[in-house]
């Protein structure tokens, strides 16, 4: 059995090479793991990355032999996406952020023609510029990426939301491209309420909601509504968007939407990044096996982690063949390379 990875970290490092090289912000330096520490604008300096980010040929060994130690091949296709990082393309300044956008979206793109048919990739965009961000997009999808990465807040400070009206033609590009938008946890919000315990109330609990009230903003706008085809990707099992869906029908009626919330909530897909049998057991269920594809958050979790747990759920051969390899190639488009292409 073939499988994908729909839920993947890699991030190319030539990027964060030309941020060294910026005296101004946006820049960043080098810290002592190997990954970088990145200030988007002045005042905010992070650091979410490490040695494992960017070498692609070693995460994809280990992809490759923990689906072989898995009994699944030992053949992983990935699809990367940006991870907490993402949020950095839309905080910085408009023309940085179009500047690196490009830059990063042409990285990836050369990493699939390198890989074809084991490499796919989806693009970040920045939308703190609406209209350079439907550039980007277009871009992105005749590149041959599978979509783009939105963050849950835009601007410096988080000041704009994605929700707001001005995003209204990013939306509507996407579902006419068949674009699918990955929503992701960033190191943005809830700091504040989170600090202390070295990063477990973050982890465990401020990332998964940040990503739930991101989905859910694209609900009570009407978004969802206004574009029945658009494909919405929530990362980590939809974060608390299962488990509290019956909320969010009982406490939404002044959105005024024509059908109940958790309609809206199960079009949207998902991954397998729960390291709990029982939480992606009930994922499964509220979004259906046909909305959920396998991704494990490498290299911030592992697939003989994942794999684990997924086993564990004890699915038949059909649902496993298609949550580990057949949605994902439905959801997101992937394309196998001809017999005459050639690596570029």
């Amino acid at each position: 059995m073939r499988a994908v990875n729909s839920h993947f970290h890699w991030y190319p490092k030539s990027v964060f090479e030309a941020l060294c090289r910026r005296t101004e912000a946006p820049r960043a330096k080098p810290d002592p793991q190997g990954g970088y520490e990145v200030t988007p604008h002045e005042g905010v300096t992070r650091c979410d990355t490490w040695a494992a980010w960017f070498d692609l040929d070693a995460m994809l060994e280990h992809m490759d032999k923990a689906a072989e130690n898995a009994g699944i091949g030992g053949d992983f296709g990935v699809v990367c996406t940006t991870g907490p990082g993402g949020a950095f393309f839309s905080e910085t300044d408009a023309a940085s952020g179009f500047a690196f956008s490009q830059m990063w979206n042409d990285q990836i793109a050369g990493a699939c023609r390198r890989y074809p048919g084991k490499v796919w990739g989806s693009g970040v965009v920045p939308m703190q510029d609406p209209k350079r961000c439907v550039d980007e997009l277009e871009r992105v999808m005749k590149m041959g990426l599978v979509g783009a990465n939105v963050p849950s807040t835009i601007g410096a400070y988080g000041k704009t939301r994605i929700d707001d009206a001005s995003l209204a033609d990013f939306y509507a590009t996407a579902e006419q491209l068949g674009a699918v938008l990955f929503l992701h946890p960033t190191d943005v919000v809830f700091p504040a309420i989170c600090d202390g315990y070295n990063g477990a109330l973050y982890n465990s609990l401020g990332k998964v909601i940040e990503v739930s009230i991101a989905a859910y903003r694209l609900v009570l706008s009407g978004i969802m509504e206004r574009h029945p085809n658009l494909k919405v990707y929530v990362s980590h099992t939809g974060g608390a968007l299962p488990y509290q869906a019956g909320r969010m029908d009982k406490n939404s009626k002044a959105a005024k939407l024509p059908m109940d919330p958790s309609v809206y909530l199960r079009r949207m897909y998902t991954d397998t990044v729960q390291p709990h049998a029982l939480g992606l057991k009930y994922a499964i269920e509220f979004y259906g096996v046909e909305h959920v594809m396998y991704g494990d958050d490498y290299p911030c979790w592992n697939a003989p982690a994942a794999l684990k747990v997924f086993n564990e759920l004890g699915l038949s051969n059909e649902d496993r063949q298609k949550i580990l390899c057949d949605n994902a190639r439905r959801i997101l488009n992937l394309t196998e390379p001809s017999k005459h292409a050639v690596a570029a």
